[in-house]
């Protein structure tokens, strides 16, 4: 999406002659990210703002916390400017990219069931990983029949947290670290292989940062592994499908593991206390 010129979009056809106004290439734009993206930044800025308090840490997420601590040295640590700065950036990159100014609720709907099938297909990867022999010790995100319970304050935060970590994990990850190594290993491989170096390096970095820090999580040869493939699999949606639908990915996952089947999927190895 971010690396082929092909993708600035003028309204023609591609040389091979698929249409450029098709879902396909329009889910890919950046207008359609924004658009698709809003609801969730929305509602992950508004809870982390307002929903502190009675026992409830506020929801800010690890990648979160690192681009906003950034931000705030030069002295630009207004609670608005982080979302703003992104949303803008998808706009500005839209702009000069040419994209056609064209995304329809039929586009949305779409990304949003490519984002819960990669979804799907990411439990079945960490699934397959544990049946293959890895341990995992067990530590159940919610009481089995939690799900069928009102949810609580604490629920709706964690919930919000893994809007941010979709969010924010693949800004910093896929949209930022991503084309930062792939435009070192071009300069000196091709660019095929400087696209899968890119896309292992920047997962083997996105699964270390789990582990570093005051709140990191302790270190898990499952946990490691199990991010280091979602983190591929990231890399490989933002490439082929765009940055909508791969933060989408990364959000129905966490969702799905987290709430929706606590106690019968894998523990969210991708939450957002990275």
């Amino acid at each position: 999406m971010w690396f082929a010129a092909e993708d600035k979009l003028k309204g023609k056809k591609r040389a091979g002659g698929a249409d450029e106004g098709a879902y396909w290439n329009i889910s890919r734009q950046p207008l359609a990210a924004l658009l698709f993206l809003l609801p969730m930044v929305a509602a992950y800025e508004l809870g982390a703002h307002y929903m502190v308090g009675g026992g409830v840490e506020p929801v800010r997420n690890g990648a979160d916390h690192w681009l906003r601590s950034a931000m705030a040295g030069p002295g630009w640590d207004e609670p608005w400017l982080l979302p703003a700065v992104l949303l803008g950036g998808l706009l500005a990159w839209h702009i000069v990219g040419g994209f056609r100014w064209k995304v329809t609720p039929a586009t949305l709907l779409g990304m949003l069931v490519e984002s819960v099938l990669f979804g799907l297909c990411l439990v079945c990867v960490g699934e397959a990983q544990e049946w293959l022999g890895d341990e995992v010790d067990p530590q159940p995100v919610l009481a089995p029949t939690a799900a069928l319970d009102p949810p609580s304050k604490a629920e709706l935060a964690r919930m919000l947290s893994f809007f941010g970590a979709g969010i924010y994990e693949e800004t910093l990850f896929r949209l930022g670290l991503l084309p930062v190594c792939f435009g070192v290993l071009r300069a000196v491989s091709p660019r095929p292989q400087a696209m899968v170096l890119a896309v292992l390096v920047s997962s083997l970095m996105f699964s270390a940062a789990h582990y570093v820090g005051p709140a990191a999580d302790p270190f898990n040869g499952f946990g490691f592994v199990f991010r280091t493939l979602a983190g591929v699999m990231f890399a490989s949606v933002m490439v082929t499908r765009g940055f909508g639908i791969c933060v989408g990915t990364h959000a129905v996952y966490d969702i799905l593991v987290g709430i929706l089947l606590p106690g019968k999927l894998l523990d969210p190895w991708l939450s957002s206390g990275g």
